[in-house]
């Protein structure tokens, strides 16, 4: 019994992270860590989050940004120990009706951001 209180002691420590509240249609800077050899860099991405799934440790975040006229996305989980923080850059003016905003993949530019 004492080696699971442990446990559950050491997972409830792990959970507390420090990043700012964000929701779907949000704009984040998510600074991640990339190893090149024996040197680590820290690695900005900033969009729109398009997709927020699971609970507890489960959880992860979708950002999709456009760069050089090319979209992509990048699926982070929450709770992962390589992202170094999260800049909460714009927060959505109003609530977006969908849990999932798929719909923006096919919007390029200023349409692509919800306002």
């Amino acid at each position: 019994m004492d080696k699971l209180l442990l446990v559950e002691k050491e997972f409830k420590e792990a959970l507390k992270k420090d990043y700012p509240q964000f929701s779907q249609g949000d704009i984040i800077k998510v600074y991640y860590k990339i190893r090149d050899k024996d040197k680590v860099r820290l690695h900005p991405v900033e969009g729109v989050v398009i997709k927020l799934q699971g609970a507890m440790h489960r959880k992860s975040f979708t950002v999709r940004r456009i760069a050089y006229g090319q979209s992509y996305e990048v699926t982070f989980p929450y709770y992962s120990p390589n992202i170094d923080k999260i800049d909460l850059v714009k927060k959505t003016r109003r609530k977006p009706r969908r849990s999932k905003l798929y719909y923006l993949r096919s919007r390029v530019g200023k349409k692509a951001v919800m306002t």
